[in-house]
């Protein structure tokens, strides 16, 4: 059966960028993937709020090694929670990635909402350019690097950052989702409850047509250092108004941190 219909995603994440793979070339290839700025044991904690009155919080977290297929990957996971009262919502989604290639080979999500619930499992085939999903979907990459929006959001985290001009990336696995493009708003110093840091800001227009009725913007505020901490999310959902998510707390963290002022 072939998807006739858009597979949409939760608040935080979308994006990638290329790295070509060769059987010659592992030794350099496993090196870059040993200077991403994320690794296996990396956490971060979140707080914030969906809409006015309704608080929420998170964790975006990695593990692994876990294999897929033979392939050696990393477990990216985001967990969202928020409410009012008695009255809850969850977006749990995880991403299987290869760090290497910086490509997704599969991908999960569970929503729980309070009138609807929303779930999804892809098995992402790179070298085959081609996905499949449950419910007999399925369709094929316009990328052989291909992203979900959760391992979207850490490719984010290893794009230099240092221009203006708007990058436009069709990473997503569906191709109904490219392309995304992003830009650079600007740098400037913020505070959040992990502390005061120094940012970049980046803005994302995505395509999602169940979540945001069409395009979304999504406003990713980055430690403008070599960690590339996520310190705030933000983006206006309709029907949910405004969500922003600040980095409460970190651990795990693989490189140096050099750029926060208490």
């Amino acid at each position: 059966m072939t998807r006739s219909a858009v597979i949409t995603r939760p608040l935080a994440c979308r994006l990638l960028g290329a790295l070509a793979l060769h059987v010659c070339a592992q030794p350099a290839t496993a090196q870059m993937a040993r200077q991403l700025p994320f690794s296996p044991g990396e956490r971060m904690e979140y707080v914030g709020r969906v809409r006015t009155g309704v608080s929420a919080h998170g964790v975006l977290r990695i593990d692994g090694p876990a294999d897929v297929r033979g392939i050696s990957t990393w477990i990216l996971h985001s967990e969202m929670e928020g409410g009012l009262a008695f009255i809850r919502a969850s977006d749990h989604n995880v991403s299987w990635l290869d760090p290497v290639r910086m490509a997704s080979l599969r991908y999960s999500s569970r929503e729980r909402h309070v009138l609807n619930k929303h779930d999804e499992a892809v098995e992402i085939f790179p070298e085959e350019r081609r996905w499949t999903a449950k419910g007999g979907l399925e369709g094929s990459l316009d990328s052989d690097a291909p992203l979900d929006e959760l391992s979207f959001l850490y490719y984010l985290r290893t794009l230099p950052l240092t221009g203006a001009t708007p990058l436009s990336v069709s990473r997503h696995f569906d191709s109904g989702r490219n392309p995304t493009d992003v830009r650079v708003l600007g740098r400037e110093e913020i505070e959040v409850g992990a502390g005061r840091f120094h940012a970049v800001i980046v803005e994302m227009r995505v395509r999602d047509a169940r979540r945001y009725k069409g395009e979304g913007v999504i406003r990713v505020s980055l430690s403008d250092d070599a960690c590339r901490l996520i310190l705030r999310l933000e983006s206006d959902v309709p029907d949910n108004g405004k969500a922003t998510l600040s980095l409460s707390a970190y651990s795990g963290t693989r490189c140096d941190r050099t750029s926060q002022n208490r």
